[in-house]
């Protein structure tokens, strides 16, 4: 039975002190999840609601949105649960297809990051064209490569990684990424050369296009009045800070898995930490924060156009501020 066990179990051995602070860990990471949850589902809900937001800008961030709750929900349920269990342990099925949704969510994001960079250019270089080109069926296109290239790519590897015979069943981590290929008997040539090609063609051909076409917008607008270089600020500066967020994340995760022998265990769980906090609540605080239509949206919904108490007759809401008493 134990053998049995140790061919189909793999034990998670990521976490550091989990027995000491298993309820601090399960307290922080339950509120951040909630937080994620909220926050995107939040501006997806306007962007649905609000007819002026049913533009491709905002529908490409509403579906970059949801691809940031899939993510986490990928991540956060199994972490939840083994912090609450005595043992870490994962199905090596279950450990592959966690690994799959992970990067192929990840690829999904630079996609989708990529077709919110067009829509960019075409909008502030060839406006004119713009309703023609980024019309229905080509944003149908774009947001359905986003999620169906990456899938197809990552599922290769891992269909192929499901029969190889394991010679370790402990891995260095708290979720499966690619470290689950290190515990194979014999690492294949053939698909780490693969996995290469697959980093190329969904993290970094997406971002060298990316910057050359926000190189591209701001050449064109730098040449312009100033109410269109604002207009570009305003609605390239969050994709760019998004974009620079997630690549700084991804390069974590890559040099986490590549270098994880030379990290210390402490060292190595903060580093991965960061790898699944910080990107799914950013994008909604960048999003909400600095595009101007989806704030506004915001502000109305927690009846924040107002600083002093009144009956907001536009927003149906009331605001409650300060009171002011009158000196006698």
């Amino acid at each position: 039975m134990d053998n049995e066990l140790n061919v189909t179990f793999i034990t998670l051995d990521g976490y550091v002190e989990l027995h000491k602070f298993r309820y601090l860990y399960f307290v922080i990471m339950f509120t951040v999840y909630i937080l994620i949850i909220c926050s995107n589902s939040t501006i997806i809900c306007l962007i649905w609601i609000q007819q002026n937001l049913h533009e491709p800008m905002y529908t490409f961030i509403a579906a970059l949105l949801l691809n940031s709750v899939l993510y986490s929900t990928t991540i956060y349920p199994k972490l939840l649960i083994d912090f609450l269990s005595d043992k870490q342990i994962i199905s090596y099925s279950a450990c592959l297809f966690q690994c799959f949704l992970y990067y192929s969510l990840n690829g999904s994001e630079f996609l989708l990051l990529l077709a919110m960079a067009y829509d960019r250019y075409v909008s502030i270089c060839k406006p004119l064209q713009y309703p023609t080109i980024m019309n229905k069926t080509t944003v149908s296109i774009f947001l359905g490569l986003a999620w169906i290239l990456p899938a197809c790519q990552i599922a290769f590897p891992v269909a192929q990684s499901a029969d190889t015979k394991l010679c370790n069943y402990i891995l260095t981590g708290i979720f499966c990424n690619n470290s689950v290929y290190k515990l194979h008997c014999v690492t294949s040539q053939a698909l780490s050369v693969y996995g290469v090609i697959v980093l190329l063609n969904v993290s970094l051909f997406p971002v060298l296009f990316i910057f050359f076409t926000y190189t591209k917008i701001f050449i064109i607008t730098y040449r312009s009045h100033a109410d269109v270089r604002k207009k570009a600020a305003q609605t390239c500066l969050p994709h760019l800070l998004v974009l620079i967020n997630f690549s700084c994340l991804v390069t974590y995760d890559v040099i986490v898995v590549k270098l994880e022998s030379d990290f210390p265990k402490t060292v190595r769980l903060i580093m991965t930490l960061q790898v699944i906090l910080y990107h799914p609540l950013f994008n909604p605080i960048i999003y909400g924060l600095k595009m101007k239509e989806i704030s506004k949206h915001i502000k109305r919904l927690f009846c924040l156009d107002n600083l002093t108490l009144h009956t907001n007759k536009e927003n149906n809401c009331i605001v409650v501020s300060s009171v002011i008493i009158p000196q006698k």
